[in-house]
């Protein structure tokens, strides 16, 4: 096996790793919360709940980083960002960024804190489930693109 499909595997393992870690708290456990939870003990409820992926989810985001960044490099596909028709290129380049400073940069450094002395802590979980969302969309789209795309079929 080459260095490059060792990197596609890895790679590919990181992403399901990462994205079905977001679909997981975004689709069962904010859901399982909210159903179980009064609205002011949610935000609190998903703090103590998500300490348990937040290693994990540090861990694929960088896998997945390092294993694009190798096959980007080791097969010179930096022209690939210069064409439109490989938008799912930075697609995925910018949902991996998005994730990578919410995990190491937005989280500890800001978010935290501020979740952690909320005056509004209800509203505050709604928006992190309507922000959740949102990103999930985006990584079903970027998901789906780079597939099609990293298969010809775009």
């Amino acid at each position: 096996m080459d260095d490059f499909t060792l990197a596609r595997v890895l790679h590919v393992v990181a992403v399901v790793g990462w994205i079905g870690g977001v679909w997981f708290v975004t689709f069962v456990v904010m859901p399982a919360i909210a159903r179980s939870e009064p609205p002011e003990q949610r935000l609190k409820a998903f703090h103590r709940i998500e300490q348990g992926f937040s290693i994990q989810a540090k861990f694929w985001v960088i896998l997945a980083g390092a294993t694009g960044f190798w096959m980007t490099w080791g097969a010179d596909m930096w022209s690939r960002f210069a064409a439109p028709g490989f938008w799912w290129m930075h697609a995925m380049l910018a949902l991996w960024l998005v994730f990578f400073l919410m995990l190491f940069v937005i989280e500890p450094f800001f978010l935290h804190r501020r979740m952690s002395t909320s005056s509004t802590p209800a509203k505050d979980f709604d928006r992190m489930v309507r922000l959740h969302r949102l990103l999930s969309l985006a990584t079903l789209v970027t998901v789906a693109g780079a597939m099609a795309g990293a298969h010809g079929l775009i």
